[in-house]
């Protein structure tokens, strides 16, 4: 077997759906799995974007579909993985990345509704993409690689976000409990767990004063940039990573592993 990088990550003949497709973490998904060859399947609830999206990776020598869904509606999840197939034919790459952050509150203070909303969209929606995904690469009976996107405030928390912290931390056991149930039928299951980087969901925050205190804690002293995430979904979404399964991958310039005394 040929060890080239250049073919262990190719993706050709792949068909990719990305949820959250329409801005920040998303769209670089979507342009990486473009780049490598992937038929793209975009998806979001904003279509003026995602139409911006969709032309950039045409203009780059990409393939791509933009699908208006939002992430918890079932029957629009349904629609997406039908327009993909009918566009491309079966996903064989999921990447589960729509997610919303929390607004800032004391865990005391948080509402139901906010609660409910943000496990909807970042836990409820990515068990549910997954399964939906899973079970039409078996029924067509293919391999495939389903990617979650979790984050480093799912294995360590901070101040405001105890909706968002749970969340991402149930999305590492989805990942879990879902490669382990899908392994032996060639399904793949794994995450990355990103750490802080600089999107429209959060670049006055990181651009702030606080969002200065923020990167010093990080060892790598920067926050997360453009590409950074780029290796990591290649390894888990190619046959580089054929033998990975159930894996969170952190990339998060080691702000996980400092411990603060």
């Amino acid at each position: 077997m040929s060890m080239k990088a250049a073919e262990l990550f190719d993706l050709k003949g792949r068909v990719a759906l990305v949820t959250g497709a329409s801005s920040g973490l998303g769209t670089q998904f979507a342009k990486a799995l473009a780049d490598n060859g992937a038929a793209v399947a975009l998806v979001a609830r904003r279509a003026d974007r995602l139409a911006e999206v969709k032309k950039a990776i045409e203009a780059a020598g990409g393939r791509a579909v933009a699908i208006e869904a939002d992430v918890t509606d079932r029957a629009a999840m349904t629609r997406a993985f039908d327009a993909a197939e009918k566009a491309f034919g079966t996903v064989t790459i999921l990447v589960n990345n729509a997610g919303i952050a929390q607004s800032p509150s004391r865990a005391i203070e948080v509402s139901p509704e906010e609660w409910r909303k943000v496990l909807s969209i970042d836990l409820d929606a990515v068990f549910f993409w997954a399964q939906e995904a899973a079970r039409r690469m078996l029924a067509a009976k293919t391999q495939g690689s389903i990617v979650n996107i979790a984050s480093v405030l799912g294995f360590g928390v901070a101040k405001g976000v105890a909706a968002y912290a749970t969340a991402k931390a149930g999305v590492v056991q989805i990942t879990k409990a879902l490669a382990v149930e899908l392994a032996f039928k060639g399904v793949r299951v794994n995450a990355i767990s990103p750490g802080w980087f600089v999107t429209e969901i959060n670049d006055k925050y990181l651009m702030s004063e606080a969002g200065e205190a923020l990167k010093r804690d990080i060892p790598m002293g920067r926050f997360g940039e453009e590409g950074d995430l780029a290796g990591a979904l290649l390894l888990l979404a190619s046959d580089a990573g054929r033998y990975i399964t159930g894996a969170t991958i952190m990339v998060d310039g080691g702000q996980v592993v400092q411990i603060k005394g």
